[in-house]
């Protein structure tokens, strides 16, 4: 049987490019074509008039030719977002302090009178037993939830920022808690440096990285926000989708306040914060950056990036 090439179409049914990932989906094929054989053998009056010869064989299942591409697709990735990384930054810092510029200005409004931010005129909305800021806008009418673009931009920003000066995955970002500081005395001069302990994700090994002055004012702000004025970090248990079981509950450094209880970041939360800075992020529409946020291909993207 020939087989057409793969693509990804956009809406009008058009090849936009290369579909990498087909060969999963004709794994899953043929392996229930191999189940219903299996089945037959085992119960031959249920399931052998079902059984049919696979349409897909072995080899177009094969992933070694396609695996040894994927290293040179990232780093093509990454020498063509590289230029915007800058814009990003400006963008995730922007987006940061504009954000807590209206929520500190709609506090202190009383509900039902207006208020002027950077050229923008809202309503102050009566706050729910949640305790959250609304608006309105009053040209557009529309209602937005101050509390939750105030939150969105701070951990967008802090995102941006550990993975630029970690370069770790997000899955090994979500894992740090409040134990992965630690001190390190130079053989040398004596002087003590602190470290950041990352858990292992794709290896079995940890690694520490040094924590330069800027990432360590990073992390200071993190921890000063979820503290939120106690004296130590709330302890919270995170669960893995992958291994599909929960931690036990540590002080994680990216969590958040969620109704009457404190819950850890989620890549899906992570993920939305990212999407909506770059749709601020200066640039065309068509822009490499930007379009494969919105098809969402995942966080890898950014950890190339940076």
């Amino acid at each position: 049987m020939e087989r057409t090439p793969a693509y990804i179409r956009d809406a009008d049914g058009h090849p936009v490019r290369p579909r990498v990932n087909f060969r999963s989906e004709l794994a899953f094929a043929r392996a229930f074509y191999q189940d219903i054989a299996r089945w037959a053998a085992d119960d031959p009056a249920r399931w052998a008039h079902w059984v049919g010869p696979c349409p897909i064989k072995a080899s177009e299942c094969a992933t070694k030719k396609s695996r040894s591409g994927v290293r040179s697709r990232m780093d093509q990735r990454t020498r063509t977002q590289l230029p915007l990384l800058p814009a990003l930054l400006r963008a995730v810092d922007q987006q940061r302090k504009d954000a807590e510029n209206r929520i500190t200005v709609a506090r202190v409004t009383p509900a039902g009178e207006r208020f002027l931010v950077a050229g923008q005129e809202f309503e102050r909305c009566r706050s729910g037993q949640a305790h959250r800021v609304y608006v309105t806008e009053v040209t557009t009418g529309r209602r937005r939830n101050l509390t939750h673009e105030e939150e969105a931009g701070f951990w967008s920003w802090a995102t941006v920022e550990v993975l630029r000066h970690t370069g770790i995955r997000i899955e090994e970002m979500l894992e740090l808690t409040h134990h992965s500081f630690i001190s390190y005395t130079l053989p040398t001069t004596c002087e003590v440096v602190p470290m950041l302990q990352v858990a292992p994700s794709t290896t079995d090994a940890e690694h520490q990285l040094l924590v330069s002055p800027e990432l360590a004012e990073v992390l200071t702000a993190v921890i000063f926000r979820v503290r939120a004025g106690n004296a130590a970090l709330p302890l919270v248990s995170a669960y893995d989708v992958f291994e599909q079981t929960w931690s036990p509950p540590m002080p994680f450094l990216f969590q958040h306040r969620y109704g009457t209880e404190d819950r850890p970041l989620t890549r899906s939360y992570i993920r939305e914060c990212l999407v909506a800075t770059s749709r601020s992020v200066p640039g065309k529409a068509s822009s490499p950056f930007r379009s494969r946020v919105k098809v969402g291909s995942g966080f890898n993207q950014y950890r190339d990036l940076f």
